[in-house]
C-alpha cells in the first residue's frame, strides 16, 4: 500500500461501482470522501476544512453532471484537479459536450491499476 496524505472527493451514484473505487483508492493509501450524487458532494466540500486533491466524478448523473459539479465545486476550491469516469466512449463524451477538452477520462469498466494509476497521472500534470 502506497502511502499519502491526498484528499480524492469520489462522486458516482451507482452504489457498487463507488464501493469499489472507494475500496480501490483506499489501498493505494488516499483519504477518500464519498458521496452519491452532486448535491451531496457539494455538501461534503461546505463542511470540509481540509485540502481536497483531486475530484473523481462520473460524467453522467441524475440532477447534475459530473463537468457541472467540477465547475461548481472548482469555484470553491480553484486548485482542485478532476478525473471524469464514464461509461460513454471517449468520442461521445466529447461530442456531447458532457466534457471539457483535454479532460482526463477514465472509462468503465476500470481495474484498481486502471483507477490508480489515472489518479496519479491527473494528480502529478500541473494545474
Amino acid at each position: 500500500m502506497r502511502v499519502t496524505a491526498e484528499t480524492i472527493l469520489l462522486v458516482e451514484d451507482e452504489p457498487e461501482v463507488r464501493t469499489l473505487a472507494r475500496e480501490f483508492l483506499e489501498e493505494h493509501g488516499y483519504r477518500v470522501l464519498e458521496a452519491p450524487s452532486g448535491s451531496a458532494a457539494l455538501d461534503l466540500v461546505e463542511r470540509e476544512t481540509g485540502l481536497i486533491h483531486l475530484l473523481v466524478t462520473d460524467v453522467v448523473m441524475p440532477h447534475m453532471s459530473g463537468p457541472e459539479l467540477a465547475s461548481r465545486i472548482m469555484a470553491l476550491r480553484p486548485s482542485l484537479k478532476v478525473l471524469y469516469v464514464s461509461g460513454l466512449t471517449g468520442k461521445t463524451v466529447v461530442c456531447e459536450g458532457a466534457v471539457i477538452p483535454g479532460a482526463v477520462v477514465l472509462h468503465k469498466p476500470f481495474t484498481a491499476e486502471d483507477l490508480a494509476r489515472k489518479v496519479r497521472e491527473v494528480l502529478e500534470r500541473p494545474h
